[in-house]
């Protein structure tokens, strides 16, 4: 199967997944868990909240991450800083990248915004450097915007 039919389905799964639950740590934990066996050469899926001005490490799948990450800073404060994906061939090669697992090599932050409210990001790494391209950043900000409407109710 193509990626994007793939994406398509795995969206699909997410809604049925996250449908009629709203707790936002039941449904993070879940959605990391199925991105996380289906998704290839993936070594970490997770979900940072925004609390008290800083991320804080949620639900994931994957080695023991950095707690605690400041908006700005490394991949995925400066995803949620620029409320936009960010997509990193070589983390490397980012400026500021925070290195909780030395194995990884390339990264995609998706943002979760609740309209114009940042909830936190979801956080992807690989081992593998250019893991990610523009269709696996697609169907997962569509698959992030999924989780968020589950746990906004809406």
């Amino acid at each position: 199967m193509d990626k994007q039919t793939f994406f398509k389905e795995l969206e699909q799964q997410a809604a049925g997944l996250l449908a009629g639950e709203t707790d936002r740590v039941a449904n993070a934990a879940n959605l990391t868990a199925v991105l996380f066996e289906v998704l290839a050469d993936v070594n970490w899926v997770g979900v940072y909240y925004l609390k008290d001005g800083e991320l804080v490490v949620g639900p994931f799948q994957g080695r023991p991450a950095c707690v605690r990450i400041p908006i700005g800073k490394g991949v995925c404060g400066t995803a949620a800083e620029r409320r936009e994906s960010v997509r990193v061939a070589d983390v490397h090669e980012f400026e500021g990248h925070i290195a909780c697992d030395p194995v990884s090599r390339s990264e995609l932050v998706v943002p979760l915004l609740d309209g114009d409210t940042l909830i936190g990001v979801l956080d992807l790494d690989s081992p593998l450097p250019d893991r990610f391209d523009e269709v696996d950043q697609g169907g997962l900000e569509r698959i992030a915007a999924v989780y968020v409407r589950s746990v906004a109710g809406g």
